[in-house]
């Protein structure tokens, strides 16, 4: 069993790792990573306007935020891969590629979840802070730029990171567009060999297992620090 596991590596490592790069598209784990990360970076502005929508005294501002979020977040990701799919190349009148495709689905989604992520940093800022900064005269915008969202931001690292693991393992779902992400390599290294699909997936789930494994490591490295920082702040 485990030559199996040790030739299946050393036969098509490369491919589960970069694709068909350099002779070909970038593929396998390094575009699994581009994409969430891609997704969660392009994501994140969207996110936070969606963020301060939701804790708007306005109605009509955060009413459009919160049918936005339940409605995304009420739908499997796949739903939004599909929709992306077919709706994106009507509204741009052009085709777009798998990858393409994918990013904009992750967007909608990061948005939608990131956005509630947000939307708690912001509530979770004692009041009295965003009182004091308007009684000095300070705008709204100001406020939220300059005390509320710097602090938010910190304390959000954690769930930040916390949803690039979720990406990491939403872009398996990228297999059902022929998008060439370490699940369709791996996919594509079981066709390959026909015979070994148990060692194939079981390698798949260990490369996701430590890719996650070790940002959990780090959300809680990062928790860690946080709240080292408050305990000092409040000596």
């Amino acid at each position: 069993m485990i030559s199996d596991f040790t030739s299946i590596l050393s036969t098509y490592g490369l491919q589960l790792l970069i694709g068909e790069f350099p002779h070909g598209s970038l593929g396998g784990l390094a575009l699994t990573l581009i994409l969430a990360v891609t997704g969660l970076v392009c994501a994140f502005p969207l996110a936070v306007l969606c963020g301060i929508a939701r804790t708007s005294s306005i109605r009509w501002i955060a009413a459009p935020a919160a049918m936005l979020v339940h409605t995304v977040r009420g739908l499997p990701v796949l739903m939004l891969i599909f929709w992306a799919y077919f709706i994106v190349p009507l509204l741009t009148g052009k085709s777009i590629s798998g990858t393409t495709t994918l990013i904009c689905a992750l967007i909608a989604y990061e948005t939608a979840f990131l956005g509630e992520v947000i939307k708690a940093g912001i509530q979770a800022i004692p009041k009295g802070q965003v009182e004091a900064s308007r009684s000095l005269g300070m705008s709204y915008f100001k406020t939220m730029r300059e005390i509320v969202l710097p602090q938010a931001m910190f304390n959000m690292i954690p769930s930040i990171l916390n949803q690039l693991i979720s990406l990491i393992k939403n872009t398996s779902l990228a297999y059902i567009i022929s998008v060439n992400e370490l699940t369709y390599a791996a996919y594509q290294v079981n066709a390959q060999l026909l015979t070994k699909p148990f060692q194939v997936y079981f390698l798949l789930a260990l490369i996701y297992f430590a890719i996650c494994y070790a940002l959990s490591s780090l959300v809680g490295v990062a928790e860690r620090r946080i709240k080292n920082k408050r305990q000092f702040r409040s000596a």
